[in-house]
């Protein structure tokens, strides 16, 4: 980014507490890629992904004014409240009741570790998943992990290597010659 532009985020940040819908849209629009996939992953689900991600949009908005800290606190505090969004759709009854139908394969196959680890990933609780997919899958440092979770960076990392380490003892790795 420029560093014009850079000067404006801060404005676009006060406009957007002020109630100004489209500098709130400025604002999140970057983020919701990274929303959709943490909640794709959490849930599983490309529709309830997409639900949780608009229901975190919505109270962002609401919420808006309770941001502390500058601009760079924004997306692990989107983040923070789309996994919270996710973690409310998993204990919602209707979640663990209702079974979408299969759509059917994708076009093409997956690999076969692609699968493993897909499966090896949905095995673990979803607080044991979030802070590996903040971390690897949507490329988060450290201290925006910590942000997002809420915890210390040393907790961030230790809940990190807690879950990558169960992860490993799920998953089998065949070596190739």
């Amino acid at each position: 980014m420029s560093a014009a532009v850079m000067e404006q985020r801060p404005q676009v940040l006060v406009r957007a507490a002020e109630g100004d819908p489209n500098a709130f849209s400025t604002l999140i629009e970057p983020l919701l890629d990274a929303a959709y996939r943490l909640a794709a992953v959490m849930l599983a689900d490309r529709s309830a992904a997409e639900d949780a991600v608009q229901e975190a949009s919505v109270k962002a908005w609401r919420k808006l004014r309770q941001l502390r800290g500058d601009n760079s606190s924004l997306r692990p505090w989107f983040l923070s409240i789309v996994a919270n969004e996710c973690r409310m759709a998993r204990r919602t009854r209707w979640w663990s009741v209702i079974r979408l139908a299969d759509i059917g394969k994708p076009a093409r196959e997956e690999p076969e570790t692609y699968s493993d680890l897909h499966q090896a990933m949905l095995r673990l609780a979803p607080d044991e998943r979030l802070p590996l997919v903040l971390h690897f899958y949507l490329d988060l440092p450290l201290d925006e992990v910590a942000r997002t979770l809420h915890v210390s960076p040393s907790a961030a990392k230790s809940r990190i290597y807690r879950a990558a380490k169960k992860l490993r003892t799920d998953l089998t790795i065949e070596e190739v010659f």
